[in-house]
């Protein structure tokens, strides 16, 4: 909750429409040094600790030394990329950054590691689409400079230059050429020879993936390269002929110091320049970052939600043209205890069904601090005036019923406003061990956000893939319409492609609801898929207690004492009756059970490949309403196992 004596001062809402009309105001708000003290959060917003540790997890690869390790590839390389998701060529990827659509492109930027497979030497990297599916890689957008790391950050469309950062041009001029190639990236294309993968440096496949091992044709096993063996950029569409253009607010980091800085890009997205008078805002402490910045069109003013991370705020700011920012006020600590507050957005959603209307949603990652550990995304419902955010009760949800969901951005400029989001598909608490080497790190598919009342008619997040029913293959041939207690029924599945599976069923009622061993006092039903090595991931539905599960404890290609095995949350009460959507793409599986409401998000690794779904019902039967299963088209231009 937020505090009497963050409401914004009388005037506040003038002062901030009159930034720019005063004469000396350039000159005295570029906040190079410490705020001014009008513009600072109330003190309660910090801590009393001046130069606390910046991040609530290690970064190996800012450690002297750290990226002159040799990368080794392995055939986890390959049998873990995702088809369908998102992943970095090498390195290390985490939070999305910067999305946004500019009327013709989406942009893709994350946080960036080019140089090795760990957390640090953060740049942007970024990447382009015109369906949020198939991407195409482009250059690092915004390096790593002396005056820090360039940490997470949004994009806007400045479309009418009211910062004043974009030099006069005429429609038919090009934009200016990008500056020349920094000393970052010079490293990095140096580099690029030992990092990029070509078929010349797939390794030979373990004896026990017989799916993917050697043959006559393919006597370094199964793998799929990219044509040519090589990656390329593709310049995005040039942005139609305007006075202003795309804009990234974004952190600058350092050990001693977190502080928010703004660049203009020249060439639509490709390349970003710095603000000359960079930071546009310093509160003096290192731990102070994340901005996402949107137009709020009710109070026409510019809003920023950024986080005082350590003192769990959440700081709101307003500003007319980007460069000059006044705080308007707090909200927090709420929610989860956790250590670190990060990647806030604010997003006003609609509500489903008959009620209609739209409410505010404020979504707040806590690392570490989760329930089930480690990482995690919480959200508040509540209601934004255009200065404070107001809750409607105390009440808190998580985005996730599973661990490998965080730091989500919402998509800015969407078409017909939807509200659309990536998240980091991955845990703090073992995202560096994972056992693919030389890339590690995935994004969510995107998915799409609104409001709907449950049962006990609480506003609850709902989340559902966004267009990915364009990228179906044929339907794979599995009619069921029954299966009886104690029975179940298999099918073969394509190797090495990604799998989107449709259900639903109700379980039958028994007639003894007496506790029956492991099979369930009502009846359970069980999605399992497994291969001939005895591993085995299960999903499964229990009707006395209408609970879901998730189980990724029978999987072997990786173990540490974080990678929790088992999930489960509550469906609707007392119903037999469930649905599910799951997509399964080499690690990455995503669970969106009863339309939506409860979601999963997990990493999965099984040491051979998983050729087989099966459906089993244990002491009572269930009848199957909807049974759909669908091959995913790959629109990653990765190399994968085949």
């Amino acid at each position: 909750m937020t505090d009497q004596n963050d409401l914004p001062a009388p005037g506040r809402r003038r002062a901030l429409t009159s930034l720019l009309a005063a004469g000396t105001v350039a000159g005295t708000l570029r906040l190079t040094g410490r705020a001014r003290a009008a513009d600072e959060p109330p003190k309660e917003a910090l801590t009393s600790h001046g130069h606390q540790p910046s991040n609530a997890h290690i970064e190996p690869a800012d450690q002297p030394g750290a990226n002159n390790k040799p990368v080794i590839r392995t055939q986890s390389d390959y049998f873990y990329r995702p088809s369908i998701h998102f992943s970095p060529p090498t390195g290390f990827m985490n939070d999305p950054n910067g999305l946004i659509f500019d009327g013709q492109t989406y942009h893709l930027y994350y946080q960036y590691d080019p140089t090795a497979p760990y957390a640090g030497r953060v740049h942007w990297g970024h990447a382009t689409s015109t369906d949020l599916y198939t991407w195409q890689d482009q250059p690092i957008a915004i390096d790593q400079t002396a005056a820090g790391e360039a940490y997470t950050g949004c994009v806007v469309l400045d479309r009418n230059n009211v910062s004043g950062l974009f030099p006069p041009r005429k429609p038919d001029v090009p934009a200016v050429p990008p500056a020349a190639t920094t000393a970052t990236q010079a490293a990095v294309q140096a580099l690029a020879p030992e990092l990029r993968k070509t078929t010349s440096d797939t390794p030979y496949a373990p004896d026990r993936m017989p799916a993917l091992g050697p043959n006559e044709s393919a006597p370094f096993g199964s793998v799929y390269a990219p044509p040519n063996g090589a990656e390329t950029h593709a310049a995005p569409p040039a942005l139609s002929p305007m006075p202003g253009g795309l804009v990234a607010i974004y952190t600058r980091a350092t050990p001693q110091s977190q502080t928010q800085y703004i660049a203009w890009s020249p060439d639509g997205g490709q390349h970003y320049i710095d603000y000359d008078h960079n930071p546009i805002l310093n509160i003096g402490v290192n731990s102070f970052r994340d901005p996402k910045v949107f137009w709020h069109e009710a109070s026409g003013k510019w809003i920023m939600v950024v986080v005082s991370a350590r003192a769990h705020k959440v700081l709101f700011y307003g500003s007319i043209d980007l460069l000059h920012w006044m705080h308007l006020s707090s909200f927090g600590p709420a929610g989860l205890f956790g250590v670190d507050y990060e990647c806030p957005n604010l997003i006003e959603l609609d509500i489903e069904g008959e009620e209609k209307g739209s409410r505010w949603v404020l979504f707040v990652s806590v690392n570490p601090g989760g329930p089930l550990g480690g990482s995690v995304t919480q959200y508040f419902v509540g209601d934004f005036d255009g200065e404070r955010f107001t809750p409607d009760n105390t009440v808190i949800g998580l985005t996730d019923f599973a661990k490998d969901s965080y730091a989500m951005q919402v998509y800015d400029s969407m078409p017909d406003n939807k509200a659309v989001y990536f998240a980091w598909f991955g845990n703090w608490q073992y995202c560096e061990e994972v056992p693919n080497r030389s890339w590690r790190g995935l994004m969510t598919l995107p998915r799409r956000m609104s409001l709907r009342r449950d049962e006990m008619n609480w506003l609850r997040l709902v989340q559902r893939p966004y267009g990915l029913e364009a990228f179906r293959g044929e339907k794979i041939p599995f009619k069921v319409d029954r299966i009886a207690a104690q029975s179940g029924v298999q099918v073969a599945l394509p190797t090495g492609t990604a799998i989107e599976l449709l259900l639903t069923v109700t379980v039958d009622e028994r007639s003894n609801p007496q506790p029956d061993g492991e099979q369930g006092r009502a009846g359970r039903f069980v999605i399992v898929f497994s291969n001939g090595q005895g591993e085995s991931l299960s999903i499964g539905f229990d009707a006395f207690s209408s609970q879901l599960w998730l189980d990724r404890g029978d999987l072997h290609g990786f173990s540490q004492p974080f990678f929790t095995e088992r999930f489960s949350t509550p469906l609707i009460a007392n119903s037999r009756r469930f649905s599910l959507r799951l997509v399964l793409d080499a690690c990455a599986l995503e669970l969106f059970a009863n339309d939506g409401l409860s979601v999963a998000t997990a990493l999965v690794f099984p040491a051979n490949p998983l050729t087989t779904l099966g459906l089993q019902a244990t002491n009572t039967g269930a009848t199957i309403e909807e049974l759909a299963l669908y091959p995913l088209r790959k629109t990653m231009d990765r190399p994968t196992a085949l």
